[in-house]
C-alpha cells in the first residue's frame, strides 16, 4: 500500500515510501512536468502526490465505487483519467480534484487500462469485456463502435507516439495493432507470449512496442511489421505486470510480481544493473504473530523483513544488524517482539514496531539454527551448532541457566510445551530430547526413530504429541508423555523435511521439504491430505500455521514466501519472489537435475551444511566453520570436457 521512488540510473531508494492508500495500488503516473505522481488504489480512490517531497497534494479523488485499476495524465496535465473495477472511466480536474462531467459508461467489465491519444482529444479504454473503447476527452461520447476481435479480457492498451495506431495486450496470449481512427484491426495479431500479455508500451520514436506477460517475459515487436526482435527478456520469476521505456529509449523498465523492477538495455535487451527487490537471497525461516496479522521472515540475506499478512506488502524497511544469514525467527507471544537467530553466532531482539535492537545481542553459541519464545513470553530459548540448547530471559538477554547438554550432534530445531513446562529438541545424532524448562534437567530416554538428521521439531496444541521431521525424509508422532513412536513414520516426501507445524485445532500436521512441496498430514490417522502444494521451485526451508489455522505459509530457497489456504491445494498469495540457482541432495547424496539426472555425490559428513541456494556451503569436519565452494562454472554430462579444453 506504499509507493517508492528509485534513482533510475543508481537503482537506489529515494526518499521514504508514499503511504495514505488503505489498499493495494494498482496503478501510478507521473505528470508531464515530473513534478507530480498520481496514483489508483482498491481503496477506491486516486491520490496525488508532489515528487520532489513525496507529501500528498490535496485530498484524494472520491467517485469510483470499485478499485481504481489505471490512471493516467492528459498530454497538457490538466486532466487525469481512470479506469476502475466500477465498469466505468472517469475525469477529473488535476488542480481542483473534481469531477469533469458524468462518468464514461460503456463496458460491461473493469477497465483495468485507460490511456490519452498524444494531442489529448481521444481517451482509449481496454476492458475485461474484451473490448476497447474510444471516447472524445472533452465531451465523454463514444467515437465509433468498440473494436472487437480479442477472444480474451484487454489488460492493456497504449497509443501511438503519432496517434495513427492503438495497441492492445490480451488474456488471449495476443497483442493487436489498430488503426485510431478506423478502428479497423493492421496487420496479423502478435503472436509469441505463452501467457495472458498485462502490459503494452510504445517507444519514443514509435517504431517499437513492448509488451509484458505472465509468462515471466518481455517482448519487443516491430511497430511496423509486427515482428519479433530478438529474443524475450528473460530474468523474472513471476508476471510481469508493467512495462515502460525511458523518455531517450535507451532502457526498458519493467515491474514484476516477483517484487523486484528491472531495467533492460532497450537495444541488445541485456539487463542493466541487479534487478531492485526485497528479500535478494533465499527465506530460511518464516513466523506469523500472535495476532495472524504479520508474517516474519528470515534469510541468507542477512535480513528480517516484515509482511503485512493479508497484503502481502512489506512493513517498513528490512531488520539489520545480522552480519551472516538468519536462520530462524519468532514472535512473541504479546507481538511486541521479534527474535532471530543467526550464522553470526547471535541472538538478536527486535522492536516489532520500530524495528530497532532492544538489547545487546545474546552471545554464547556458536552458529544459531532454531530460536523459540516461552508460552508466557519471559523466555527465549535457542538450538545451535555448537550441540547445546540455551535459555534467556527474553527482558535483559540475560542467561538463565547454564548449556543443556546431551545431543552429540547439531541442535536443528527447539521448541516449548505449550504448558511451558518442557524444551523439545531435535539433533543430528537422530535424536529428540525432552528437557525440564526449569531446571534443564534431560527428562526420559531420547526418542529414537529416525534414521537421519532431525531438521524440525512441534508439539500439537493440546502438549499431548511431538511431531518432527527428517532429513529421513519422514514425519514422525510421538507421545509426549512416555517418548513412544505413534504409528508408523508418515511417508511421501522424496527429500529431507525440512520443517513441521501444527495445526491450531491440533488436527493436522503440515511439512515441507527439500522436494519443494508442503504436505498436510492427518495427527489421528497419519494420512496424507489432498495432494501435495506445489508451487515452489526450491526447498521448503519452514511452515507455519495462521493463529485462526486458515492459512499456511512456507519460505523457501527460491527467495518466496506462500501462503496456502489451509483447507485447500491452492495459493492465496506470493510474496517477495527471486530466482534459485542451488540444489539439494537425496537420500543417498546424490544432487539431482530438474530431469532427476545425477550431477554430483555429496558425502554424508557434508549433506547437513547444504543451505544455500547460490552457493554449496559444506562443513570441512563436524567440527569446523562451513566453507563455501562457488558452482558457477560448474559442468557436467557431456560438458565436462570443456573443462578439459579450457585448461
Amino acid at each position: 500500500m506504499t509507493i517508492r521512488i528509485w534513482d533510475a540510473e543508481s537503482c537506489v531508494a529515494i526518499g521514504e515510501p508514499l503511504k495514505g492508500h488503505t489498499g493495494i495500488i494498482l496503478s501510478v503516473s507521473y505528470s508531464p512536468d515530473g513534478r507530480h505522481i498520481i496514483s489508483g488504489s482498491n481503496d477506491q480512490t486516486i491520490r496525488t502526490w508532489d515528487a520532489g517531497t513525496g507529501t500528498a497534494a490535496g485530498k484524494p479523488l472520491v467517485g469510483h465505487t470499485g478499485g481504481v485499476t489505471s490512471v493516467a495524465y492528459s498530454p497538457d496535465g490538466r486532466h487525469i483519467i481512470s479506469g476502475s473495477y466500477d465498469n466505468t472511466v472517469r475525469i477529473w480536474n488535476t488542480e481542483t480534484g473534481a469531477i469533469i462531467g458524468a462518468p464514461l459508461e460503456g463496458h460491461t467489465g473493469g477497465v483495468p487500462s485507460v490511456a490519452y491519444s498524444p494531442d489529448g482529444q481521444h481517451i482509449i479504454s481496454g476492458s475485461y469485456d474484451k473490448t476497447i473503447l474510444i471516447w472524445n476527452a472533452e465531451t465523454g461520447a463514444a467515437v465509433g463502435k468498440p473494436l472487437e476481435g480479442h477472444t480474451g479480457w484487454v489488460r492493456a492498451v497504449a497509443c501511438s507516439p503519432n496517434g495513427r495506431h492503438i495497441i492492445s495486450g490480451s488474456d488471449d496470449f495476443t497483442i493487436r495493432i489498430w488503426d485510431a481512427e478506423t478502428g479497423v484491426i493492421v496487420g496479423d495479431p502478435l503472436r509469441g507470449h505463452t501467457d495472458y500479455v498485462l502490459s503494452v508500451a510504445y517507444t519514443p520514436d514509435g517504431r517499437h512496442i513492448i509488451s509484458g506477460s505472465t509468462d515471466q517475459t518481455i517482448r519487443i515487436w516491430s511497430a511496423e511489421t509486427g515482428a519479433a526482435v530478438g529474443k524475450p527478456l528473460e530474468g523474472h520469476t513471476g508476471w510481469v505486470e508493467a512495462v515502460a521505456c525511458s523518455p531517450n529509449g535507451r532502457h526498458i523498465v519493467s515491474v514484476s510480481s516477483d517484487q523486484t523492477i528491472r531495467t533492460w538495455d532497450a537495444e541488445t535487451g541485456a539487463a542493466v544493473g541487479k534487478p531492485l527487490e526485497w528479500h535478494t537471497q533465499g527465506v530460511l525461516s518464516v513466523a506469523y504473530s500472535d495476532s495472524g496479522r504479520h508474517i516474519i521472515s528470515g534469510s541468507s540475506d542477512k535480513t528480517i523483513r516484515i509482511w503485512n499478512a493479508e497484503t502481502g506488502a512489506a512493513v517498513g524497511k528490512p531488520l539489520e544488524g545480522h552480519t551472516d544469514q538468519v536462520r530462524a525467527v519468532a514472535c512473541s507471544p504479546n507481538g511486541r517482539h521479534i527474535i532471530s537467530g543467526s550464522d553470526d553466532r547471535t541472538i538478536r531482539i527486535w522492536d516489532a514496531e520500530t524495528g530497532v535492537v532492544v538489547v545487546d545481542p545474546l552471545r554464547g553459541h556458536a552458529d544459531v539454527f532454531s530460536v523459540a519464545y516461552t508460552l508466557d513470553g519471559r523466555y527465549i530459548i535457542s538450538g545451535s551448532y555448537d550441540n547445546t540448547i540455551r535459555i534467556w530471559n527474553s527482558e535483559t538477554g540475560a542467561a538463565v541457566v547454564k548449556p543443556l547438554k546431551g545431543h552429540y550432534g547439531w541442535v536443528r530445531a527447539v521448541t516449548c510445551s505449550p504448558n511451558g513446562r518442557h524444551i523439545i529438541s531435535g539433533s543430528d545424532d537422530r535424536t529428540i530430547r525432552i528437557w525440564d524448562a526449569e531446571t534443564g534437567d534431560v527428562v526420559g530416554d531420547p526418542l529414537r526413530g529416525h534414521a537421519n538428521y532431525v531438521l524440525s521439531v512441534a508439539y500439537t496444541p493440546n502438549g499431548r504429541h511431538i511431531v518432527s521431521g527428517s532429513n529421513d525424509q519422514t514425519v514422525r508422532i510421538w507421545d509426549a508423555k512416555t517418548g513412544a513412536a505413534v504409528g508408523t513414520p508418515l511417508r511421501g516426501h522424496t527429500a529431507p523435511v525440512q520443517a513441521v507445524a501444527c495445526s491450531p485445532d491440533g488436527r493436522r500436521i503440515a511439512s515441507g521439504s527439500n522436494d519443494g512441496t508442503i504436505r498436510i498430514w492427518d495427527v489421528g490417522t497419519g494420512a496424507v491430505i489432498g495432494k501435495p502444494l506445489r508451487v515452489h521451485t526450491g526447498p521448503v526451508m519452514s511452515v507455519a500455521y495462521s493463529p485462526s489455522g486458515r492459512h499456511i505459509i512456507s519460505g523457501s530457497a527460491d527467495m518466496t514466501i506462500q501462503i496456502w489456504d489451509a483447507n485447500a491445494d491452492a495459493v492465496v498469495g506470493t510474496h517477495h519472489q527471486g530466482r534459485t540457482e542451488g540444489a539439494q541432495p537425496d537420500s543417498e547424496g546424490w544432487v539431482r537435475d530438474s530431469d532427476g539426472g545425477l550431477l554430483y555425490w555429496v558425502s554424508p559428513d557434508y549433506r547437513g551444511g547444504l543451505h544455500s541456494p547460490a552457493l554449496l556451503t559444506l562443513p570441512v569436519t563436524s567440527r569446523l566453520r562451513p566453507v563455501s565452494l562457488d558452482v558457477e562454472d560448474f559442468a557436467f554430462g557431456s560438458s565436462w570436457i570443456q573443462i578439459f579444453n579450457n585448461a
